[in-house]
């Protein structure tokens, strides 16, 4: 903006997904120098400023009280005081707080300033080995088994490369809903706490990436990311075809039926008919 305020600066700062070593020199410049640091979890990324011997006022800053803090950060950049905000690890506001006070700080004519750096996205996307001209960010699964598949069923026909976090407790059931929905032989790669010491990759079909999860409990331990190859264009094509079909013809037959006939009707397996009918019906 034009008339941006030469007083106080936000910086948006990454840091660290997991090895302390990635942290920038010039992120480690703007912390030292800034007044003040809003922080996700203050206790976790205390941790982090001690590794680089820093100490520093230090406000949190989550999905809980964002709309709260808006005020003390435009009346500390009002007297002239610079702060950055952090998550607890990566990109701030990559599936984390922070969108609200970026855009409040914005709004009232303060200078923005990314000080950019590690990201679980952006490390995954480099090491899948799938196509990355064309992905789509969905963050975090919803944690109840329905809304999950109903989300991955949107999903189920895009071409562009697909990326998914998820945690520890729900990665064994997404992966389920991912084969039940998406399907086994759909080209995936699974990575488990990335650049930390446990740091693995899974790779091959979604049945295969199930199976090795699945072998060792050890292996559903961390922080996940999931990247899986987008949806044929020509299938996808299939796909909305016989969804359109399915949906038509259980408006007046049962399940079974709808999907002898549209096994018929497509020339795709009625296991494949049946079960998408009874996605589409909700049973």
């Amino acid at each position: 903006m034009n008339n941006q305020r030469q007083a106080g600066q936000l910086y948006i700062v990454a840091t660290p997904i997991g090895n302390l070593g990635d942290i920038s020199m010039r992120a480690t410049e703007i912390l030292q120098q800034v007044e003040r640091i809003l922080a996700e979890d203050t206790r976790h990324s205390k941790h982090l400023l001690q590794h680089l011997g820093i100490q520093k006022p230090m406000w949190s800053c989550h999905e809980h009280n964002e709309e709260q803090r808006i005020q003390y950060v435009l009346s500390a950049l009002a007297a002239g005081e610079s702060l950055a905000l952090i998550s607890d690890a990566g990109t701030p506001l990559i599936s984390d707080p922070g969108y609200r006070l970026v855009m409040a700080v914005a709004e009232q004519g303060y200078q923005v300033v990314p000080i950019p750096g590690p990201s679980a996205l952006i490390a995954a996307l480099s090491i899948a080995g799938l196509p990355t001209d064309r992905f789509t960010f969905e963050g975090f699964l919803p944690a109840k088994s329905s809304a999950r598949v109903k989300r991955l069923q949107d999903l189920a026909e895009e071409t562009r490369t697909l990326v998914f976090y998820e945690s520890s407790h729900r990665i064994r059931a997404s992966l389920d809903d991912i084969q039940q929905v998406i399907g086994p032989d759909r080209e995936m790669v699974v990575m488990r706490e990335l650049t930390k010491r446990h740091e693995q990759v899974f790779r091959g079909s979604v049945q295969r990436v199930v199976e090795q999860v699945a072998a060792d409990p050890n292996h559903q331990k961390g922080e996940f990311v999931l990247v899986i190859r987008g949806a044929d264009a020509s299938a996808g094509a299939l796909q909305i075809s016989s969804t359109i079909l399915l949906q038509g013809l259980l408006d007046e037959l049962s399940a079974s039926k709808a999907a002898s006939l549209a096994a018929k009707l497509t020339g795709l397996p009625r296991k494949q008919m049946y079960e998408q009918a009874l996605k589409l019906s909700g049973k």
